[in-house]
């Protein structure tokens, strides 16, 4: 878990007074405070981080936890609920002045301050990487994730389209952390890591398979049996003369487009495989070979 450093978000030395940490946080809050940033989202992020840091350095007994346990041993014993448990928002910004920003005054939209705005700041987005098999990605999966963050725990049941190459995301709106001000909480985005195969290997919705031949099978042709990620097997007919590494296409057979029809290809790549030996007949043969220009 990384660091947060409550100081270095307020500005403020370790050895700052109480005075010292309310004035810098009614500095930044001025600067910051979404009634001026006006849908800034950086600007908002900004807020809740500033805030959150007020909330634990203004109040005597979390100080000493947070500055004895650092940031990590910190969060390990208070959620982001515990850390705003108590502290009055609506109270603290309207002694710092916030009583007519964007038409706020006291206590609910054009009739007073800050309390409806904070309850409109939703919580922090998160994102939680699923790793998925190519199998999952070609058929769609649901799945059952644990979620722990500062605003809660839980097991979330995640429907997986088909399709869902390696780094796209879908959205579960509200599953993400609670809000600090008690406003809608944020959204969870699944993101897709696909894992390693030991049969395809994946470039955005195509497929690939590696089939190896014999110097025979190359030189005269032959049909072989290919794979496919749905379980079938396809047969491939390999032409006379066909090359070392030759690359070929079979239309439809890869990964369901995520939005819309379509599926990719699967590409068969021929790989020639020689032997590091030769028997005796072998050899007289290659021999023969060789005299007629092969």
């Amino acid at each position: 878990m990384s660091e947060t450093d409550y100081y270095k978000l307020l500005n403020v030395e370790r050895s700052a007074s109480p005075d010292e940490i309310k004035k810098s946080y009614r500095k930044l809050a001025m600067k910051y405070h979404p009634d001026k940033t006006k849908g800034d989202k950086a600007s908002e992020e900004k807020f809740k981080k500033i805030s959150e840091a007020y909330a634990v350095l203004s109040d005597p007994e979390k100080k000493k936890e947070y500055d004895t346990f650092g940031s990590s041993g910190f969060k390990q014993k208070y959620s982001q609920e515990d850390i705003f448990r108590g502290f009055d928002f609506g109270d603290i910004l309207k002694e710092f002045g916030f009583g007519g920003f964007g038409g706020f005054q006291g206590g609910r939209r054009g009739h007073g301050g800050f309390e409806g705005q904070q309850r409109a700041v939703k919580g922090s987005d998160l994102v939680y990487e699923m790793p998925l098999t190519l199998r999952e990605v070609a058929e769609g999966v649901t799945k059952s994730i644990a979620l722990q963050h500062q605003g809660g725990n839980g097991q979330v049941s995640v429907k997986i389209p088909k399709g869902m190459i390696d780094g796209k995301k879908i959205r579960l709106p509200g599953k993400g952390a609670a809000s600090p001000y008690g406003g809608p909480a944020g959204d969870l985005f699944i993101k897709s890591k696909v894992l390693s195969d030991s049969v395809f290997f994946a470039d955005g919705y195509d497929l690939n398979v590696n089939k190896s031949i014999k110097l025979s099978e190359a030189l005269l042709g032959t049909t072989i049996s290919v794979p496919t990620i749905n379980g079938k097997e396809l047969n491939l007919k390999i032409p006379q003369g066909t090359q070392h590494k030759t690359k070929m296409r079979l239309p439809g057979q890869g990964l369901p487009h995520m939005k819309g029809s379509g599926l990719g290809d699967l590409f068969v790549h021929i790989l020639l495989t020689l032997p590091k030996e030769l028997s005796e007949q072998q050899k007289k043969i290659v021999e023969k070979l060789a005299h007629v220009g092969l």
